[in-house]
């Protein structure tokens, strides 16, 4: 799938009827593709949306009230809330798609990493999504109500708040200790950690047989229990990224947009 848009700029000077278009591409959507600390991209959220990425992460703060988007507190601006970089753009773009992110693709994964005051976060951030509800998978009395938009909270998490909410608008980030639990997977419906927390490999040359089958292992067990998996502080290698995806692993976390989407779509390449 290719969406395709036109930009019409007319000129001037005396030059009746010149018109020159640009002709501007955005990829097919790719599953596995995770952007990490996206928020530090020159167009948040819309340079992932236009390498085809299926996920995008956003670091906040509650700050007065809002929620604003930013990797650390010296970082944080009044204008760049998560309203404005992300919530309004992709209602907008889901009201323009027929209801989807992508005709006919996948949900996004929205992956939202509370940085301050958990529990006041949770409360905060669950009332903004709700304000939302043509965008966002909800959980209401238990039971799941798909959406164009899965959130998952990270960071700071309030797991019991989270937990009790009668009515919820996004999971919870779990950690490999969490594999194995009984938790219901709308509540945890991904397990993430630190890849160097459990791997000495770092993207340059072999990887050790018992490091692969230890990641074979961890992805089997994480998609038996009906989770997805990711790992952060992976290095941005084609090495890396073609272990990770050999494996099977859900999101392919990165902070290069364009190596990891020309990476994927070499493996797979979309029939035109």
């Amino acid at each position: 799938m290719m969406l395709r848009f036109v930009l019409l700029a007319c000129g001037s000077a005396g030059i009746a009827g010149l018109v020159a278009a640009a002709e501007v591409e955005e990829a097919a959507p790719l599953e596995q593709a995770h952007a990490h600390n996206d928020y530090l991209h020159e167009r948040p959220l819309q340079d992932a949306l236009s390498h085809g990425f299926c996920s995008v992460e956003a670091d906040v703060f509650l700050v007065d009230g809002r929620l604003l988007v930013a990797h650390t507190r010296r970082e944080l601006d009044d204008r760049r809330t998560l309203k404005r970089l992300y919530l309004d753009p992709l209602r907008k773009r889901v009201r323009t798609h027929g209801g989807r992110v992508w005709p006919d693709g996948p949900a996004l994964t929205l992956l939202i990493d509370i940085k301050n005051r958990g529990a006041d976060s949770w409360r905060v951030l669950n009332t903004t999504l709700a304000g939302y509800p043509e965008l966002f998978a909800c959980v209401k009395d238990g039971v799941f109500h798909d959406g164009p938009v899965h959130a998952v909270v990270s960071g700071d998490r309030a797991w019991d708040a989270i937990a009790a909410a009668p009515e919820r608008f996004a999971g919870v980030d779990g950690r490999l200790s969490d594999l194995g639990s009984d938790r219901p997977v709308h509540l945890m419906p991904l397990i993430s950690d630190n890849w160097r927390r459990h791997f000495r490999w770092r993207g340059i040359g072999p990887f050790a047989e018992t490091e692969r089958s230890r990641l074979q292992e961890l992805v089997r067990t994480a998609h038996r229990e009906k989770r997805r998996i990711r790992f952060w502080a992976t290095p941005d290698t084609p090495a890396m990224w073609k272990e990770l995806a050999d494996a099977g692993v859900d999101l392919i976390n990165t902070d290069d947009l364009d190596g990891l989407s020309t990476f994927l779509r070499a493996r797979h390449p979309v029939p035109r």
